[in-house]
């Protein structure tokens, strides 16, 4: 078995483990920094809004000798507005330019040939209007919302609503990084971005389901043992997806920075750039979210509740009294309601290093020696 896969049975097991769940107070500080720089950034410089959503004329020219310079320079001075040109292929240009009408675009359209040396009527002018923007940016919110609903609806039904307000909260600081990274770098905001975020929001909430599902399982005998927190079998949890999520995302990830990296910036298809920006950010983000956000946040909501409150008396002062006695909790096992045998719950992984803990043999039966069960 490879190294990895080695350690992520360790962490399954409770072998190793790292504690998440009692350093969530820097994971909080992180993520408010991040989000106030988001913020900051899209109040100071906003976002750099497509054609499709604030109107205007994309012309596509035939090939031609000129460079991206000249044809940026051309369109600028005709349009008295910022263009933005690309380089595609067979020596043709892409030519963005917002606010403009259809009186204006055909002398654009002149002025473009005429400096670039090409037929006027060999050039491609296509028109957006402001109200159609309009529309498909209200079909964005709406779809946004819609998908929010559904998710908080159906993690409220299939865990609780402590989990449904967990994931909200991980999804809208997912978005949040998105959007503010967009605005930091200028990226063109385009109905390919809207699509990105609301396929890494997909992303992002798998991530978060893993863990939950482990979570729910792991927890849901919790009051009945006296061994660990809820804060401890939520750590647990997402050390035991830890390298399932860490997996999912370097997969996802490596054909999103292909695009981004290589096909948006070394081959210079800039169009790539408007979906695959946004999936790199939100994947990165909605790994990160989902183990450093989601689950602290409902280890936080959990424990205010009447019956982990007394949990966690009970395994503190389990603890203090065993440790005045010199005794070692790591052979105890938490009995069931009904005296039945007890049920194995993974250790806590609370600490980084590695522990192995064995299962000592108890005498359970009257008049039974001690020693081997049969």
């Amino acid at each position: 078995m490879s190294k990895l896969g080695n350690l992520g049975a360790q962490l399954f097991h409770g072998e190793v483990g790292y504690d998440f769940i009692g350093k969530r107070k820097i994971w909080y500080g992180v993520s408010v920094l991040i989000t106030i720089t988001a913020i900051v950034a899209l109040a100071v410089q906003g976002l750099n809004m497509g054609i499709e959503f604030k109107g205007g004329a994309v012309f596509t020219t035939p090939k031609t000798t000129a460079s991206v310079e000249q044809a940026q320079e051309s369109a600028e001075k005709t349009s008295g507005h910022q263009a933005i040109v690309q380089k595609l292929g067979n020596d043709t240009m892409r030519v963005q330019i917002s606010g403009v009408d259809t009186a204006k675009s055909d002398q654009i359209k002149e002025d473009l040939a005429k400096d670039l040396d090409v037929p006027a009527k060999d050039i491609n002018a296509d028109l957006v209007g402001p109200s159609w923007g309009e529309q498909i940016a209200n079909k964005a919110w709406t779809g946004l919302g819609v998908f929010l609903v559904l998710c908080v609806l159906y993690l409220a039904i299939a865990f609780e609503w402590r989990m449904a307000v967990a994931a909200l909260v991980a999804l809208i600081h997912d978005i949040t990084i998105t959007v503010g990274i967009y605005s930091l770098v200028g990226f063109e905001v385009t109905p390919g971005t809207v699509i990105g975020l609301l396929t890494i929001l997909g992303y992002s909430l798998y991530d978060t389901v893993v863990v939950f599902d482990s979570l729910k399982e792991q927890g849901k005998d919790a009051a009945k043992q006296t061994r660990f927190t809820y804060s401890e079998i939520a750590n647990r949890s997402i050390n035991s997806t830890l390298v399932r999520s860490i997996n999912t995302t370097v997969v996802a990830l490596l054909p999103v920075a292909g695009l981004l990296f290589i096909g948006g910036g070394a081959l210079g298809a800039g169009m790539l750039n408007d979906i695959s920006l946004s999936l790199f950010v939100g994947l990165a983000a909605g790994a990160y979210s989902s183990i450093f956000i989601a689950t602290p946040l409902v280890a936080d909501l959990k424990e205010r509740e009447p019956a982990m409150k007394a949990l966690k008396k009970r395994v503190l002062a389990k603890r203090t009294a065993a440790a005045a006695k010199g005794e070692s909790l790591d052979t105890e096992e938490p009995v069931g309601e009904d005296g039945d045998e007890p049920q194995d719950v993974p250790a806590a992984a609370g600490v980084v290093g590695s522990q192995r803990r064995t299962q000592q043999p108890r005498n359970r039966g009257r008049g039974r020696p001690t020693g081997k069960r049969r």
